[in-house]
């Protein structure tokens, strides 16, 4: 039996239909982290079992528990959560840190409510005070940083993707535990069927990526929109999209940046004619570095942009996108 240290977070890895850890692993690791020692819990089919405890060892998992996901119920989250019930009752953690994918979001509910555990959702960074571990939001369209911890008992986080820059010390031979799962029988939805999706690009997802470029609006038209994927490519970064632009179809609604889409924290955040309207601000104002162009001087973007052009996006782009080639050359 393991012995768990006092200051344990439970941390659940999301898992890839590849058989790999996802990228928003790191950061998760990296947050509990920073607040106590990291316990990871992946739960897949049994022969990735080692693979995937060295993976987190390598992120900085101090202690690696394995459960077995697997038969008729693999593409369902009510396993997940029995898993993340078990381990919790094992750990006795101080927190409990799951990504905010779609399904770490529905995991994570399921389970505070199955617990009777304070939930805080798109968590940008944890800290520890006297009482115990804090939870960090930003809020209202990015104007507002502030803070939230329960009353009592664990409190549950799902962490904004890319939000957090903390990486924990790798740890050369984690104790990996096996975890025996008893299911629950809790009502789920069924899932009969379903058709998998393959969408092969070159380019990172945009959920989690260090680089993302968007364009708005002001681009004018989906064959000019090629100009935001240009960049993108040159950069090496995610493409987005503010509501304006897929309203406008110039890409689908699978790219919109934004209180309604997807919330990022790059590293750097590249916005082309985008005026800033707060639900857009909603989702990328955390990025780490903010450039904007627009030809309108006053456009919203502006306030929050760390640096800014004001020009048009397609004498300005062309250039910044040959710099970036000559540069490579």
């Amino acid at each position: 039996m393991v012995d768990f240290a006092a200051d344990a977070v439970l941390v659940l890895l999301d898992v890839t239909p590849q058989g790999t850890l996802a990228s928003s692993s790191a950061g998760l690791v990296g947050a509990a982290g920073s607040v106590g020692t990291p316990v990871a819990l992946v739960v897949a089919a049994p022969e990735a079992h080692a693979a995937l405890a060295a993976a987190a060892g390598e992120l900085g998992a101090a202690v690696v528990l394995t459960a077995d996901l697997g038969g008729a119920d693999a593409a369902l989250s009510v396993p997940l959560v029995d898993a993340l019930t078990a381990a919790h009752a094992l750990v006795r953690p101080a927190a409990v840190v799951v990504s905010n994918s779609i399904e770490g979001r529905d995991i994570a509910g399921r389970f505070a409510a199955r617990a009777s555990l304070a939930l805080a959702v798109d968590v940008v960074g944890l800290v520890r005070d006297d009482e115990g571990v804090v939870a960090q939001h930003s809020v209202y369209g990015g104007s507002f940083n502030v803070t939230s911890a329960p009353t009592f008992g664990t409190p549950v986080v799902t962490v904004r993707q890319g939000a957090v820059d903390a990486r924990a010390a790798a740890v050369a031979a984690p104790v990996v535990e096996h975890l025996e799962v008893a299911p629950s029988g809790a009502p789920a939805a069924m899932i009969e069927s379903f058709q998998a999706e393959v969408a092969a690009s070159s380019r990172p997802e945009l959920r989690g990526a260090a680089k993302v470029v968007s364009g708005g609006r002001g681009l004018g038209s989906q064959e000019k929109f090629v100009l935001v994927e240009e960049l993108a490519d040159a950069l090496g970064a995610a493409v987005g999209a503010s509501r304006a632009a897929v309203d406008a179809g110039y890409i689908p609604y699978s790219a919109q940046v934004g209180q309604t889409g997807v919330s990022v924290a790059p590293q750097l955040y590249v916005a082309l004619g985008i005026s800033g309207a707060i639900q857009h601000k909603a989702g990328m104002q955390t990025a780490k570095t903010i450039v904007a162009i627009n030809k309108d001087g006053d456009a919203p973007i502006f306030d929050i942009a760390d640096f800014g052009i004001v020009g048009d996006v397609f004498t300005v782009v062309p250039q910044l996108i040959a710099a970036l080639q000559a540069k490579k050359a």
